[in-house]
């Protein structure tokens, strides 16, 4: 999963990053209201760690602005404010879930996992595309049905590419979905081409059609052919 830790605490949000990439999630950081708000505008998430008290503004504004865009991702509000209040309002402005602070780090997680998958429900588990199909939930990937192999950045790339068909993707975006805040600092991003080159490989060897172009100097798209 894709995720979204908005939290001003930098003890806090760094420890929440650490034990939920261990668990092969890929998490991007953002301390104010802000900072968040951009990236809600560049990228997508399948959930969104949102704490209430931000320097600059409030979670729940935050939550109403995701809820006025639209944007699908579960959202879960951690906040010190124990309070009912504090809770109904978060839950009637559309958030999934509320925990209070301090929480055990497997308690959030299994909380993020509980509200994806409830809300996996009411879409489409399966991502097709001709020959190819990915299993959202269980994360398998099938050639023509039969099962491929895929390691989990392969699949979450592949997955990317799909939810941007006929779309240029360049080097820096793909970096940026796959490893987050992680490549801020980067000076390159030629190691995505090793994963690229990986994944069509992988595709085309189970006997599926190579998709994936080249475009020079851009990046790489992904279309019908």
């Amino acid at each position: 999963m894709k995720l979204l830790l908005v939290e001003d605490n930098p003890e806090l949000i760094k420890s929440m990053a650490d034990y939920l990439v261990h668990e092969n999630n890929i998490c991007e950081m953002a301390h104010t209201f802000e900072e968040a708000r951009e990236k809600l505008v560049l990228f997508t998430y399948d959930c969104i760690i949102l704490d209430i008290m931000l320097p600059d503004g409030n979670g729940i504004n935050l939550l109403k602005l995701i809820k006025k865009e639209g944007l699908e991702s579960s959202v879960i509000i951690i906040s010190a404010k124990n309070s009912l209040d504090f809770k109904i309002t978060g839950l009637d402005e559309g958030a999934d879930d509320y925990i209070t602070k301090p929480f055990p780090l497997p308690e959030l997680y299994s909380r993020i996992k509980a509200v994806t998958r409830r809300n996996s429900k009411t879409a489409s588990q399966l991502l097709q595309f001709n020959e190819i199909t990915i299993d959202l939930l269980s994360m398998e990937t099938h050639i023509n049905g039969q099962a491929v192999t895929l390691t989990r950045k392969e699949t979450n790339l592949l997955i990317y590419f799909l939810n941007n068909q006929n779309r240029i993707l360049s080097r820096q975006a793909i970096a940026a979905h796959l490893w987050g805040d992680y490549t801020d600092n980067l000076d390159n991003f030629d190691f995505v081409y090793q994963h690229v080159k990986n994944l069509r490989k992988k595709i085309t060897d189970a006997g599926g059609e190579d998709y994936i172009s080249t475009v020079y100097g851009l990046g790489y798209k992904i279309s019908h052919q």
